[in-house]
């Protein structure tokens, strides 16, 4: 069964990395002593092994051990055989190149859907969905495809933010952006604000987190979603 948590951001604004999240992540990793983290989203600036040890304090708040993917001879194994998953954000552009680059998109996705505990954060997360066309993140390189994990049947829109009324802004808003996937494309996409994320258990879908999401059907009004809202019936 399918136990994936798909989160808007790893931070929120005041607090330290994941903690908002770590009573969630507790027991979404209670079978694990160890898990494996993909670091891949990160460009210049910090390397895979700072990355990881950003996780790696984190998670030793839980009593949970990490393990950096890099560290692996045998990226492929290191999935299969990995206790629980987590994806951490960066350039989504970036992310799916190396997971296609290491022929792992398609284990990974086999592995969670086969029940391995799964968490994805930003670009981590804008990877469940069908494909990764509606991330915010600048094409900074060309993946071989846009296709990605497939752990829900719809797309999102990580750190989802609302117009706002007394700014002098004139460019394109975050609805315009999806409005304009629409247009050529009918896959239905869930702007996920900050501090909220998705809960899947099998083939059921539940938002959660203090804020509510927004919900872009082609061709329909966007919809608000209050916390706790299934979403199961877009899988």
């Amino acid at each position: 069964m399918k136990s994936i948590i798909i989160a808007s951001t790893s931070t929120l604004h005041g607090g330290s990395y994941l903690d908002y999240l770590l009573p969630t992540l507790q027991q979404h990793f209670k079978d694990c002593k160890t898990i494996l983290f993909i670091p891949y989203a990160r460009p210049s600036g910090i390397s895979h092994e700072e990355y990881t040890q950003k996780v790696t304090a984190a998670f030793a708040k839980i009593n949970i051990e990490v393990k950096g993917i890099h560290e692996f001879e045998n990226p492929q194994s290191a999935i299969k055989n990995a206790e629980g998953i987590f994806t951490g954000g960066g350039n989504t552009f970036l992310l799916v190149t190396q997971l296609y680059k290491n022929d792992l998109m398609q284990i990974l996705s086999e592995t969670v859907k086969k029940g391995t505990p799964y968490l994805g954060t930003s670009a981590g997360s804008n990877i469940c969905g069908l494909s990764m066309q509606t991330t915010n993140d600048m094409p900074i390189i060309y993946p071989p495809s846009f296709q990605t994990l497939g752990l829900i049947s719809f797309n999102l829109n990580p750190h989802y933010l609302d117009p706002e009324n007394q700014s002098t802004h004139m460019g394109e808003t975050r609805e315009t952006r999806i409005k304009e996937f629409h247009a050529f494309n009918a896959i239905p996409v869930l702007g996920l604000r900050e501090g909220s994320w998705l809960e899947v258990k099998g083939e059921k879908i539940t938002l959660k987190g203090d804020l509510k999401a927004r919900l872009f059907l082609q061709n329909k009004t966007p919809e608000e979603l209050e916390t706790e809202s299934d979403l199961s019936a877009l899988n």
